[in-house]
């Protein structure tokens, strides 16, 4: 049985996972709308310590105002009532038809225009809010033909677009720190900055890529088939891993935005592993969709269950990390030998070329002939993962 999950645990919640309404494209919604104070409310109850939202999450498009500040005052005054805090918030850049080519990369400059100045004004909302994290997801940057897009021309507008914004964020002092979110297709066709290092290598660019990171999805990167736990290790390798979602994914296939462990359970152990013995200090974000098939209790029953999950799989990868027998397997897969240089401390590429014994003298087949252990290793995990150790 999982520990109950505690504020210092850092779990969070976007106020559109709680709030989903299950619409999909074959289907209306099957749940009713969700108030943020409730989400709030509910969520505080349920252990989580933070909350995140989109601009148009906590203050419906259009909202004049006098009604975005009444709405804006019951929000803050949920958070001082709970405690539940703001880590990170993000703008709506995709569900308006004005943005159905796109925000920071659409072909029509006003709406562009228009894109920048909507993610400044919910900028502004967040630092009063107290977050740290600015995620800018462009889930509709991208396109279906090719023939509409001009790519560089297109990455020129998504520099420019973020350069702008991190410029913003300077002047006002606000001290955020801008994610962006890679997903290789859905709703688009293509979206520009795909994956992990798409994105990475897209944040080299930037006039201010000190400041900006990744926040990557589970699913996302699942969707593109690649292997979730390497690109994390390479975004905490590189100092980008400014935030994180989490949840459950089946593969190469639509964005199920599962709960958390419901997909590929063993990447989610040493997901686990990683995010808590790897260095991230970051909040533990579930940007998950309960099923379309609950009501509101099942709501709160799922968003409990990310909790849950990973709370059993951090005791599993304790346990794991501290039997002896895993411990004399990893030396055995000379695991911790990876982590010793090539080349000996003060050793030049003049020293490893005369050391006989690196080449000449080194025995290729003799080596060859001893395996590494790996399926032990693994299935240790998995023992660990079904709790039989």
């Amino acid at each position: 049985m999982a520990d109950l999950p505690t504020r210092e645990d850092k779990f969070s919640f976007g106020l559109w996972t709680v709030g989903w309404q299950a619409v999909d494209p074959f289907g209306t919604a099957t749940r009713a709308p969700l108030d943020p104070v409730e989400a709030v409310t509910k969520l505080a109850e349920l252990g989580a310590y933070g909350i995140t939202f989109h601009d148009d999450d906590l203050v419906p498009f259009g909202s004049d105002d006098t009604a975005r500040d009444r709405q804006i005052s019951r929000f803050k005054q949920a958070l001082a009532d709970t405690g539940l805090v703001v880590p990170m918030a993000t703008t709506n850049l995709f569900t308006h038809p004005v943005f159905r080519d796109g925000g920071l990369t659409s072909n029509d400059r006003a709406v562009r225009r228009y894109a920048i100045r909507k993610v400044m004004r919910n900028m502004d909302l967040a630092a009063e809010l107290g977050a740290q994290t600015y995620v800018l997801w462009g889930g509709r940057e991208g396109s279906e033909t090719d023939a509409a897009k001009d790519v560089a021309a297109a990455l020129d507008r998504y520099r420019e677009g973020i350069d702008t914004l991190a410029q913003y964020v300077i002047d006002q002092g606000y001290g955020l720190r801008l994610a962006l979110e890679p997903k290789p297709n859905e709703p688009r066709g293509d979206i520009f900055l795909p994956t992990i290092g798409h994105a990475i290598a897209f944040i080299s660019t930037l006039e201010h890529h000190e400041m900006v990171g990744l926040n990557p999805e589970v699913g996302h990167e699942q969707m593109a088939g690649l292997n979730f736990v390497h690109g994390i290790g390479q975004a905490l390798w590189q100092g980008k891993l400014f935030h994180i979602d989490l949840n459950g994914q089946h593969g190469p296939r639509y964005d199920q935005d599962l709960i958390f462990g419901h997909g590929d359970l063993i990447s989610a152990f040493f997901l686990v592993d990683l995010l808590e013995n790897g260095g991230y200090e970051g909040p533990r974000h579930f940007d998950y969709k309960p099923l379309r098939t609950e009501d509101s209790e099942g709501v709160w029953a799922s968003a409990a269950a990310n909790m849950s999950t990973y709370l059993l799989l951090r005791d599993r990868v304790r346990a794991y990390r501290a039997d002896p027998e895993v411990q004399e397997a990893l030396v055995q897969s000379r695991v911790p030998e990876l982590a010793v240089p090539t080349l000996s401390p003060g050793e030049s590429v003049a020293d490893l070329r005369a050391d006989r014994s690196a080449f000449e003298d080194f025995d290729p087949d003799k080596a060859a002939e001893r395996g590494y252990g790996f399926a032990r290793l693994s299935q240790l995990a998995v023992e660990h993962v079904l709790g039989a150790r």
